[in-house]
């Protein structure tokens, strides 16, 4: 299973985009996200690994988890699934 390749596509489908126009150094702002498509991303993507995300939608500033850029996201998704 390829995580940087399922994440890319399931935060492409929430920006409306395609996967190809999503780089690592992007920002979710960067690609159109607010916070309800990144709560749709987070549960997306938790459902897609079996995996919970330390994410608290209320104060993201206070999450454990990174979403400061793609890149970010996917390091964090790869730690939970290795975990």
């Amino acid at each position: 299973m390829d995580v940087k390749k399922q994440v890319i596509a399931i935060i492409a489908e929430q920006a409306v985009l395609e996967p190809s126009d999503v780089s690592m150094e992007s920002t979710l702002e960067d690609l159109g996200i607010d916070s309800l498509g990144l709560v749709e991303s987070i549960f997306a993507i938790e459902e897609a690994f079996d995996i919970s995300i330390p994410f608290n939608a209320n104060e993201p500033e206070k999450s454990d988890f990174d979403i400061s850029s793609v890149a970010t996201i996917i390091a964090g998704i790869e730690q939970l699934v290795n975990a």
